[in-house]
């Protein structure tokens, strides 16, 4: 998320009633409900998130250790937990 200046989009009548409000710090200004966007979907997060635990799951079946799959992944032991449980693969 980037910051705008106000003074650079709002009209100057609008940003005089905005500072009546707040003047001077942060407000946060939420989307539309029909604009909102899923978690992800403007980066390749989701996907390599979702490629790592499939090798996971996939070094699991091949019988790793829950606690060499935390060690290799940086993950808690916790964490590969619900990645396997996820899965249903157990």
């Amino acid at each position: 998320m980037s910051y705008k200046k106000a003074i650079d989009i709002l009209p100057h009548n609008l940003l005089s009633a905005v500072q009546q409000y707040i003047d001077g710090d942060y407000i946060y200004i939420p989307r539309k409900e029909e604009k909102k966007q899923s978690w992800g979907a403007n980066t390749q997060t989701r996907e390599t998130i979702r490629a790592r635990n499939m090798e996971i799951l996939s070094r699991r079946l091949a019988g790793f250790s829950v606690a060499e799959l935390a060690e290799q992944y940086f993950l808690s032991e916790k964490a590969i937990y619900k990645i396997i449980n996820a899965s249903k693969i157990g």
